[in-house]
């Protein structure tokens, strides 16, 4: 499944969840200073590659992904608003927590392996650990098959 399929399932999630409290949406998007950096030292090694033009182009895919998936919506677009930032996703999540007084974070856990879950953890997972707000855990059809047959032993 595309990233973007998936990103629009949590959104149409979101937009239920949003209709029902009667509450605004507020997307929010993180690029990883991680992968920045990563660009930044390929570029020292000497590679043709620019790391603010891979920031101004994710940006731009990211703006285009996220204008696809709310022209598909009937929510009221005066109650949605879109914030980008670039940072570690923990830290910068938590920030527009507190900066735009969120009530509730909907996210979705991307379905990482059992393997890669223990290396290295998941942003929602430590989100759970650290947020103030409520976290809902979106599940895609596939994702919940998947953990079924896990359960199904």
């Amino acid at each position: 499944m595309a990233a973007t399929e998936y990103c629009r399932g949590i959104f149409d999630y979101t937009v239920t969840l949003a209709t029902a409290l009667d509450a605004d949406i507020l997307v929010a998007s993180i690029i990883n200073s991680r992968d920045i950096d990563a660009v930044r030292q390929m570029a020292d090694m000497g590679y043709q590659i620019d790391a603010d033009r891979y920031v101004a182009d994710i940006r731009a895919t990211r703006e285009q992904e996220i204008e696809a998936v709310l022209r598909r919506t009937d929510f009221p677009p005066d109650r949605i608003r879109v914030v980008i930032h670039t940072g570690k996703p923990i830290d910068e999540l938590l920030r527009v927590i507190k900066q735009e007084s969120v009530d509730m974070l909907v996210m979705g856990t991307k379905g990482r392996t059992d393997i890669e879950h223990i290396l290295m953890g998941s942003v929602a997972d430590k989100m759970f650990r650290k947020s103030p707000v409520t976290i809902v855990s979106y599940r895609d059809a596939h994702q919940a098959q998947r953990i079924q047959k896990r359960l199904d032993l």
